[in-house]
């Protein structure tokens, strides 16, 4: 299988103008379609800006709204996939989104956090209850968290369990937690057993500092790719013949004894 080279899209864009943020995707877009992108990922809450207060509820689409149709058409024209976060209006709830559409424009999968951080979160989001989603890009089993879900080793390992290769985690991740994109993300990819692209906002904004960093990091717990704290695009690939060799010499996944871990609930 060929490798996937993947996009990662760190900046805060323009919270509250889901129109500009659109300009910025589009733009994005070609910039990684031209150096053979096969995908591209953006940040936690990308459409809309996640520091925006009572703008969430205003500004929440449902996921083939005018913006999720607006995304599929730069996906389409641009010939590559897409994951981008935003706010999701389903049923009379808010969840804090990430949608998937494929290079012809089609969705993919759609997957609500599961996990609410802080206060302004759990004021804001109703939380999601699928904790795996997954679809295919190129001929790799990718899979979607958000965020402070990465955090919790038992979301991973389930998707490790799925058959997941490729982990999407947009992120609004903020200062003093840079161990979060600096450690634990390489960790989650080692002890799991698949890449994780984790795509993280950069800059101020209303009362967070968010520190960027991200990465791609692969099953070998090697980062491919690593960003520093202003807004940046990067580009590495996601090679299957790494993930076949370094789970052939892994035995986490192998040696694990379930029976062991049911008490753990």
């Amino acid at each position: 299988m060929p490798p996937l080279r993947t996009a990662l899209l760190q900046n805060s864009g323009h919270p509250g103008d889901p129109a500009r943020n659109l300009k910025v995707l589009d733009e994005a877009a070609a910039r990684a379609a031209a150096d053979g992108a096969g995908l591209l990922v953006t940040a936690e809450m990308f459409l809309t800006g996640y520091a925006i207060g009572g703008g969430v509820r205003d500004l929440a689409e449902p996921a083939d709204g005018p913006s999720g149709r607006a995304v599929a058409d730069i996906a389409a024209a641009h010939g590559l996939a897409i994951l981008y976060g935003y706010p999701e209006r389903h049923a009379g709830a808010v969840h804090n989104s990430a949608r998937l559409v494929g290079a012809d424009g089609t969705e993919l999968a759609n997957y609500r956090k599961t996990h609410l951080y802080g206060c302004f979160e759990r004021a804001s989001f109703t939380p999601g209850e699928t904790p795996v989603v997954q679809a295919t890009v190129g001929e790799l089993t990718v899979g979607i968290l958000v965020c402070y879900d990465v955090e919790f080793p038992e979301n991973v390992r389930a998707h490790a369990l799925a058959g997941t290769d490729l982990l999407l985690v947009p992120t609004a991740q903020m200062h003093p937690f840079e161990f979060v994109a600096e450690s634990l993300i390489p960790v989650r990819a080692f002890e799991s057993q698949m890449y994780i692209a984790y795509v993280n906002r950069s800059g101020p904004e209303g009362e967070f500092d968010f520190v960027g960093l991200s990465c791609l990091a692969g099953p070998d717990g090697a980062t491919c790719l690593r960003a520093g704290r202003g807004e940046e695009l990067l580009l590495g690939d996601v090679d299957p013949k790494l993930l076949t060799t370094s789970r052939r010499i892994n035995p986490y996944l192998r040696d694990r004894r379930p029976g062991l871990y049911t008490s753990l609930g």
